[in-house]
């Protein structure tokens, strides 16, 4: 039985302004007359810990989220039932937009790990962004964004052989986690490998092998779920000749 555990919801108390994701959210590029209307809007923030969801799949939808810590997946349920995976999102990129289009969400979004999202009233979003033009076109670049992704996966699942998609997957996480930050080759994977199997349209032991196989080659080192890369130029090589 599943007990849904309520969200943790308290006042924000970092600004827009003084946020260190400010580059990678949305409010980039906005002058500091603008920021000053965005924090006003995004006046609320959620904790959710690891496992627990969002939102779900049909309920009703009233804002979007930025990510401010941790990590996500976002999936659905097939007809026979199986959950699979659309996305991973980490911090500084926004959760919700499924539910522009029928004012319902159409996925789960669960939580990899204990996790911090900023609340962001969808109604008055749009009102602000008729206001400043700069936030309109942020927010369309965002939106433009996460179509290049879905078409990045339609082309992963589409003509790319086991290798090169993991290789793929990896190098456009290691990039995201190096805007943020991060190292560029050393990084713990969030989400199972079932999780990126059911992402990349891989079984479970197509992942795994094609992850021992890497280490054999020298191009990472895998430790559970701590990863090394070594060969980012390898990767990169493998991607580089996918027959498109």
């Amino acid at each position: 039985m599943n007990v849904t555990v309520p969200i943790k919801i308290e006042p924000l108390k970092v600004a827009c302004s003084s946020c260190n994701l400010r580059e990678l959210c949305l409010p980039v590029g906005l002058n500091s007359n603008d920021l000053d209307q965005l924090d006003e809007l995004v006046a609320t923030r959620r904790h959710v810990v690891r496992g627990d969801t969002l939102f779900r799949s049909g309920d009703v939808f009233q804002s979007i989220y930025a990510v401010r810590t941790g990590f996500f997946k976002t999936c659905v349920s097939s007809e026979d039932g199986r959950d699979q995976v659309t996305g991973f999102q980490m911090a500084g990129e926004l959760l919700g937009l499924d539910g522009i289009s029928t004012d319902r969400h159409s996925c789960d979004a669960v939580a990899l790990e204990d996790s911090q999202v900023c609340v962001i009233p969808f109604e008055q979003l749009e009102e602000l962004s008729r206001e400043f033009t700069d936030l309109q076109r942020q927010f369309h670049k965002i939106m433009s964004r996460e179509i290049v992704r879905d078409h990045g996966v339609m082309l992963l699942l589409g003509s790319m052989r086991a290798e090169e998609r993991l290789a793929a997957f990896l190098l456009n996480l290691t990039q995201r986690l190096q805007a943020r930050g991060f190292s560029a080759a050393a990084l713990v994977l969030r989400m199972t490998r079932e999780e990126i199997g059911s992402y990349l349209g891989l079984k479970l032991e197509t992942v795994s092998r094609t992850f021992s196989k890497f280490q054999e080659e020298g191009l990472l080192e895998v430790k559970q779920r701590h990863l090394r890369i070594l060969d980012q130029a390898g990767l990169q090589k493998l991607v580089n000749n996918t027959n498109c």
